[in-house]
Parts: C-alpha cells; sequence; structure tokens
C-alpha cells in the first residue's frame, strides 16, 4: 500500500471497506420514470421510444430534450497520473473516478459514470474519446499525465462539440486564481503590478499561470521554474507548454527568484520554498504552497519568518485550501445548463472572479453554524469560499453561463438569471451535507473528550483512531491496554502513534472515588456498596457514564457489544435526565432530511408526552442547525376516522397551543400530508407554511418500523436512534455497529454536549 499523509483519518482497512461494503463501488443507477405498469415500459423502451429516436434522427440537438444527455458528464481517465501515485494503470483509477462522479452529484446534481481507457497512446486515446464523445454533454478528464495531457484535450476541445475539462489543470487554476485575487486584495496590491513565480511547471502549475495572466497578472512579471530551474527565453529542451510561459530574465534559481517577489505559486513538492526564500520575497507577500499531501512549506514555518503573509495550502487542516471542488462541479453546472460547446478562458475567469467575489459576501448562518457560531469573515485565513457553503451551487453556474453566452459557446442561452438562480437552489440534496456540517462544527468548537466505552472491541478502536484523527475530539478507550493494543494491532494502527488514553475500571486511580459518588447515588434504591463497586471494576458503561457525571470526560458512545435496553438502563443509573429524554432518528432520503421521533424511548406516549417529545425534538433540529416544522402522524386524518390515538394527539395539540412554543406544528396526519404540498391543498387551515421536516410518532412501534423498513428497502440513509436529554450526551450505537456508525454517533455526541454547553 502507499504511503498516506500523517493526517490521514482512515486506516487502509477502512478505506476498501468503505468501497466493498455494502456493496462494491460508489455508485449506482437509479431510472427517474416510472418503471411500473406496461404502459410505462411500452413508453421508456418499445414502441415508445422510436418517437423521440426519430425526433433525433432529423435534429441531433434533441438529444438534450429527450435523453439525459443534458445533465452527463464522462469522468475520463487512462490512469497514468492517478493522485500523486503515479501510473498504475487504468482499472486502478477507476476508485478515484467514481469518486469524482460521486463529487459530481453531490456539490451540483450532476450525473456522471467514468470510463476508463485501456491505452497510454495519446492518440489512441483521443480516438477511444472522439468516438463515444457524444454520449455526454460534457467530459472531465482526469489523472493523465502532464505533457500528453494538454494535447489530449487541446485535440478532444476541437474535435467534439461539447466540453472538455482536465480538471487537473484547470480545477486548481481557477480556485487559485481565485484565492489571488482577494490575496492582492487584502495585500493592497494590483494583480497587473504583481511579481509572481511558480515552483513545478507540470499541468495544474502552467493552467495556473496561464489564468492568472488572463485574469491580469503580466506575462513580463511572472517566472516559472522546473526540475531544471527557471524557463527562460531560449532554454534547451524546453517543450513547447513550458516555452509558451518562458520569460526573458537572468534569474536561473527558485532563491533567485524569489527575492523581491510578491507571490509564489507552488506546485511542486515537500520542502521545495524555505524559510530564506520566504523572508527574502515583497512586504505582504502571497505563498500559495499546494503540494500534496504536504506543502511546499508549512504555514507554521512561513509565520515564523513573515507575520504579513498570505497563505494558501492544498490541505484541509489548514485555512485558505484550494480545493478542486469549489471549480469543477460549478463550471460543468452552468456549462451544462447552456448547452456550451466548449469551456473557454472566459468561462474559468469568470468561475474564478465569482469565487473571489462570494467570499467576499457576509457568510450565512448556515456556514457559521458549521463553525460553531464563529463568523467567518474576508481576510487573511478567509480567501476561499469553504467548500460546503450552500451558497455554491447558486451563486457560481449563473457567471459560467453569461460568460459563456457572452462569448457565443452557448447553445441555449438562459433568459432569465433570477428565475435560473431559483432552480439551481433546489437542485442541491440537503441531506447531504448534515453530518458534514455537524464534523465540522465539531472540529471548531472546544474540544470534547469522548469515552468509547467498549474500547477492546476492534471496531471500536478503528473508530476512536478516526475520530482521533479527523481532530474531533479526544477518545478514551475503555478496557485493558494490553488487550487494546493487541487488537490495534492487528487491525494495522500503530498504536504508539495514535495518541490515545487508555482507562482500566479496575486499576483508575478514580475507581474509589466513582465508587462512593455511585453508592450515595443509589444506596436508597436497593444497592449495596459492593454492589457498585462490581459496576463500577467490571462494567464500562457505568465507570463511563461515572467519569461523564464527574468532569473527567464530557460525553460517551457505547452499545456494540449490548442490546439498547440493557445500556440505557445502566446509564440511567449513572446520568440525569436533563430534560425529556427520547430517541430522535435522522432520516436523509434525495432532497430531504427528516427527524423522526420518539423512535427509542416512549412506547405508546401519552398527550403530555407527545408534546414534550416534539418540544425536546424541535429543540433539537434547531441545533443541528435546521428551521423545525412538526408533523403528529396519525393513520387518521383531523379525526377522520376518529379513535382514542388520534384524540391524544389532539390533546398534545391542545397543550402546544397553551404553551406558546415558538415552532410549527400540525396534526393529527398521515404522512403524506406531511410531506406533499398538494395533499396539504385540501386543508386551508393547516398551519405548516411548508413540508414538515420533524415526524412525531405515535408510538415506537411506528417510528421504529418505519424508520427501518426506508432503511431496509434503500430509499434513505438513517442515523440513529440518538438519544436527546440526558444531563450528559450518551450515544448508544446498534449491536455489532460498524466503525461509520460509531464514529457518527461520537461526533453527535460531541457535538450534542457542546450545543448544551452553550445553552447553559
Amino acid at each position: 500500500m502507499p504511503d498516506h499523509t500523517d493526517k490521514q483519518t482512515f486506516s487502509d482497512e477502512d478505506a476498501l471497506e468503505f468501497h466493498r461494503s455494502p456493496q462494491p463501488g460508489k455508485i449506482s443507477m437509479a431510472p427517474i420514470k416510472p418503471m411500473a405498469t406496461q404502459r410505462d415500459l411500452s413508453l421508456a423502451y418499445s414502441p415508445g421510444v422510436a418517437v423521440p429516436v426519430l425526433a433525433i434522427a432529423d435534429d441531433v440537438d434533441k438529444a438534450y430534450d429527450y435523453t439525459s444527455k443534458g445533465n452527463l458528464v464522462a469522468v475520463i481517465s487512462n490512469g497514468t497520473a492517478i493522485l500523486g501515485l503515479g501510473n498504475l494503470g487504468h482499472m486502478a483509477s477507476k476508485p478515484v473516478m467514481e469518486g469524482k462522479a460521486v463529487l459530481f452529484k453531490r456539490f451540483a446534481d450532476v450525473d456522471s459514470f467514468d470510463v476508463e481507457v485501456k491505452t497510454t497512446d495519446p492518440d489512441e486515446f483521443v480516438t477511444v474519446v472522439k468516438n463515444i464523445g457524444d454520449t455526454w454533454g460534457g467530459i472531465n478528464l482526469e489523472d493523465i499525465k502532464s505533457p500528453e495531457c494538454f494535447e489530449i484535450e487541446a485535440q478532444l476541445q476541437d474535435l467534439l462539440d461539447i466540453p472538455v475539462f482536465h480538471d487537473d489543470q484547470h480545477g486548481t487554476a481557477i480556485i487559485s486564481t481565485a484565492g489571488l485575487i482577494n490575496a492582492a486584495h487584502i495585500a493592497g496590491k494590483r494583480l497587473e503590478d504583481l511579481r509572481v513565480v511558480l515552483t513545478g511547471a507540470g499541468a495544474a502549475g502552467l493552467s495556473s499561470i496561464g489564468l492568472m495572466k488572463a485574469a491580469g497578472v503580466r506575462a513580463e512579471n511572472t517566472v516559472i521554474i522546473d526540475r531544471e530551474g527557471v524557463v527562460y527565453k531560449g532554454r534547451p529542451n524546453v517543450d513547447q507548454w513550458k516555452a509558451a510561459h518562458a520569460t526573458d530574465t537572468p534569474l536561473r534559481t527558485l532563491e533567485q527568484a524569489m527575492v523581491g517577489a510578491d507571490v509564489v505559486i507552488g506546485l511542486s513538492a515537500k520542502g521545495a520554498i524555505t524559510k530564506e526564500m520566504v523572508a527574502s520575497m515583497a512586504p505582504n507577500p502571497i505563498i500559495f504552497a499546494m503540494a500534496n499531501p504536504d506543502p511546499e512549506i508549512t504555514p507554521e514555518d512561513v509565520q515564523s519568518v513573515r507575520s504579513d503573509a498570505i497563505i494558501a495550502t492544498g490541505r484541509s487542516d489548514y485555512p485558505n485550501q484550494v480545493n478542486n471542488v469549489l471549480g469543477f462541479p460549478y463550471i460543468f453546472r452552468g456549462a451544462l445548463d447552456v448547452r456550451a460547446r466548449r469551456v473557454n478562458h472566459e468561462m474559468k475567469v469568470a468561475c474564478a472572479q465569482a469565487l473571489a467575489a462570494l467570499a467576499r459576501e457576509d457568510v450565512p448562518d448556515e456556514v457559521a453554524a458549521t463553525y460553531r457560531g464563529r463568523k467567518l469573515k474576508f481576510g487573511r485565513d478567509y480567501i476561499i469560499p469553504t467548500p460546503f457553503d450552500p451558497r455554491l451551487i447558486w451563486y457560481i453556474p449563473p457567471f459560467v453561463a453569461q460568460a459563456a453566452m457572452d462569448t457565443g459557446v452557448a447553445r441555449k442561452p438562459i433568459e432569465d438569471m433570477d428565475a435560473y438562480r431559483t432552480q439551481l437552489r433546489s437542485r442541491l440534496d440537503p441531506s447531504a451535507a448534515l453530518v458534514q456540517n455537524i464534523s465540522g462544527a465539531v472540529r471548531a468548537a472546544p474540544n470534547k473528550r469522548v469515552v468509547f466505552a467498549e474500547g477492546e472491541e476492534t471496531a471500536v478502536i478503528r473508530a476512536a483512531w478516526g475520530f482521533k484523527q479527523a481532530e474531533l475530539g479526544t477518545p478514551i478507550l475503555l478496557g485493558r491496554e494490553e488487550l487494546i493494543r493487541k487488537n490495534a494491532a492487528e487491525a494495522g494502527l500503530n498504536f504508539d502513534e495514535m495518541g490515545i488514553e487508555i482507562v482500566n475500571a479496575r486499576v483508575s486511580e478514580h475507581n474509589v472515588e466513582y465508587t462512593d459518588w455511585l453508592y450515595a447515588r443509589l444506596q436508597r434504591r436497593g444497592y449495596l456498596r459492593r454492589d457498585v463497586q462490581r459496576m463500577i471494576n467490571q462494567d464500562r458503561n457505568y465507570f463511563g457514564a461515572a467519569m461523564c457525571a464527574r468532569g473527567q470526560a464530557d460525553c460517551m458512545v457505547t452499545g456494540v457489544t449490548r442490546n439498547f435496553n440493557m445500556v440505557l438502563k445502566e446509564v440511567r443509573r449513572v446520568l440525569d435526565v436533563r430534560e425529556r429524554m427520547i430517541g430522535l432518528s435522522i432520516l436523509l432520503a434525495k432532497g430531504r432530511t427528516l427527524f423522526v421521533a420518539d423512535t427509542s424511548i416512549h412506547e405508546l406516549p401519552g398527550a403530555e408526552d407527545l408534546a414534550d417529545i416534539a418540544v425536546q425534538a424541535a429543540a433539537t433540529v434547531r441545533r443541528l442547525g435546521r428551521n423545525p416544522r412538526v408533523a403528529f402522524l396519525s393513520y387518521s386524518t383531523f379525526g377522520n376516522p376518529p379513535g382514542d390515538r388520534g384524540e391524544m394527539i389532539r390533546e398534545a395539540i391542545r397543550l402546544l397551543d397553551q404553551r406558546g412554543v415558538d415552532f410549527e406544528y400540525e396534526g393529527e396526519m398521515p404522512a403524506e400530508l406531511a410531506l406533499d404540498p398538494e395533499a396539504r391543498t385540501a386543508y386551508p387551515f393547516m398551519r405548516l407554511s411548508k413540508d414538515a421536516n420533524v415526524l412525531v410518532m405515535p408510538g415506537i412501534h411506528s417510528a421504529a418500523i418505519s424508520t427501518r423498513l426506508v432503511q431496509a428497502l434503500g430509499g434513505a440513509t438513517v442515523i440513529g436512534p440518538l438519544l436527546v436529554g440526558l444531563e450528559r450526551s450518551v450515544q448508544i450505537v446498534s449491536l455489532g455497529a460498524s466503525v461509520s456508525e460509531i464514529i457518527t454517533a461520537a461526533t453527535f455526541a460531541a457535538y450534542e454536549e457542546g450545543a448544551m454547553g452553550e445553552e447553559g
């Protein structure tokens, strides 16, 4: 296996398991038209399909109207430059290409699939793609080595009448140019006055310097450096791509070029830039050290010699990450929506300028919530938008589309740009960002100490390692150190490098303290001191919960080896209920995020219980950054047919009316009324302004059956049930939970504990 950066947040086995289970790969196809009846099949295939066939035969552009071509991109590679791993063959590139297809869908709702071409000959590659290229609305070339990638892209752009975009070149160029625009603004410098040095004259470097020139940097103010030194006019053995950027300069080394430079763009290798070079630069230097996984110079080293520097890297653990996902989804979204014939310089510059402009906008609450309310503000540490900014989908593509229209490469101009922005807002699946937003908020908040109670289990050890590596908090593994170390080694984890605390309850210095404290709590409930001593010594749920109660930890995750009810009883003997305790499941489906309550605590809740469940669920959903709209679900619709459970819900509604709560609620109603605006037209008195996103169930039976049924059918991802309402956040996963499920539960525990702390 290749070496990985020390910031990797998963083990090799985690990566293999992710790609292997529950089914291999990362993408699949789903029909977007009904296939339920004979008529459906006749329309989809024979004889109905003959009608669009004949229409397209008369006018090939009709393929955009009658097929998926207009929202379809191919991600194509021959595997000659996979990530930073080199030429590993076309099939080795397939996981990367599938990953790119997933990002297209996640960030811009662009459908795509991968094509791996079995040739390293550029002419053969061009021939293959040319002959199949009309299938798609655009082509994203990926992981093709330099300099062949330049010629391949140029030829295909000429041969095909659709956008052909090599992201390794242009993605980095667009994002770094956006960053340069803003960095220059902060430094008080004009683009045309900047002296720019590029180290790393590969595909990304040459494309970046080219786009920066298109944005306003003067060619005579640039110097590029490859492995042989400065690329100057007249230097022998320089290919045409580098020669196009050669300058008439006496400089011959990077060290010489950096003296007095305003900007250095690094796309080379770790350690290529030294502190001495940085110290020699002009005031307010702009340093983009974008080599991966390790930059040419670390921000810490830069700041040790230049406090006035503006720094960007290719890494997510530093401010100002130059991340290609900020570019390619939105370039293609805008290009596809005007049926562009190509992606030209003007469209790329427009994308860069739009990204720069977005970073200067006030950051909305949705983004601030990701950072636990810390307001991101345009400045030295925020010159590029974050990848999970929800505005990207509707802010960037209109600029790209407008540039395509202005330069005459658009087949279908957009007449109403405001309507287009509105349409873009509705494209993105809002559920996809929820877990990421929670993770971002946890990462940005004060560090939480999270107890992983079943610390000897291999899955728990791997989850704790991933949690720590993702910088989500400090994990504490409960168990015998010798066994934990043994299981960690068998999982391929170097425990000495993990930096994870191990606590053995039997020999802990807090053992007596916890025993005395818990005995005082339970002595009038039939427990002898020796009973409590045994509980603390031998049961990690009691010990872990006591750690939280006594302040040696903040929150806990457990349940891998024991069923939910047993764990809950144990935890409840140690921790009090802070407010109404409920189980809340999160259902992530296409286009929706639904919160379902109560899914684990109240078997048959009464009216008071239902009202409290609604209040607690709404408060939790609000802490997660959503505006709660509560629907009380039932088999009946506002009293029809009548029944005792329906009357119970109606009483809960009356109780909420009396309390004057600050969220929308309505009931009783079936699910289709809560989720379908068309169905609600028959009930004009309903108080829901939009579809409900919090569903209060009449009992555990209906809550558990509905969420598990949806999950079993593959219609959604279900997280939880999450336990809400204890004085300390404890999350109980299902028996045999996966590593990912344990990490998600631990992350939510840390998030909920932080949110409760903020509320006081």
